[in-house]
C-alpha cells in the first residue's frame, strides 16, 4: 500500500528530531508505537471478524446442503417403506385368499404323504409303523486331480 524505504525513514525521523526536539522524541516514539499497536490489534480483530461471519456463513451453507439430503433420504425411506407396506398388505391377502381356498380343496386332493405311500411299497410300510423316512446319503464327490 505504502511504498516506504529506508532511505524515506531516516528523512523521516530526522525532521521529527528536529521539529520535536530531542527531549521529547522518546517520549512521543513511545506513544506514536502504542497507538500503532492499537490500531493494528483492532484491524486484527476486525479481520478475525470478518472471518469469523465468512467461515459462520460457509458453515450455514453446509448445514443448509445437508438438511436438504437428509431430506431427500428420509423421502425416499418413507416411499420405501409405505412400497413394503403395500407389498406386506398384497401379500397378506393373497395368503388370506390362499387359505380360505385350501381347505376346500383340501378335502379333495390327497395329502403328500398319502401320495408317497402309493407309490412306494417301503414308504408305505414306514408310514404304517410311524416312521419317518430319511433321504439317502448324497455319493461323497469324487477328488479333484
Amino acid at each position: 500500500m505504502f511504498d516506504v524505504g529506508f532511505s524515506e525513514l531516516i528523512v523521516i525521523a530526522l525532521v521529527a528530531l528536529i521539529v520535536i526536539g530531542p527531549e521529547r522524541l522518546p517520549r512521543v516514539a513511545r506513544t506514536l508505537g502504542a497507538l500503532l499497536g492499537r490500531a493494528q490489534r483492532y484491524v486484527n480483530d476486525v479481520k478475525a471478524d470478518i472471518q469469523r461471519e465468512v467461515d459462520l456463513d460457509e458453515l450455514k451453507n453446509i448445514q443448509s446442503t445437508f438438511q436438504d439430503a437428509a431430506k431427500s433420504v428420509e423421502q425416499s425411506v418413507s416411499q420405501v417403506g409405505e412400497e413394503l407396506q403395500a407389498a406386506g398388505e398384497s401379500l397378506n391377502r393373497s395368503i388370506s385368499v390362499t387359505a380360505e381356498a385350501t381347505p376346500e380343496s383340501a378335502a379333495e386332493a390327497p395329502t403328500a404323504a398319502a401320495t408317497v405311500a402309493a407309490e412306494t411299497p417301503a414308504a408305505s410300510a414306514q408310514m404304517d409303523l410311524g416312521l419317518e423316512s430319511k433321504p439317502a446319503a448324497e455319493p461323497a464327490a469324487a477328488p479333484k486331480a
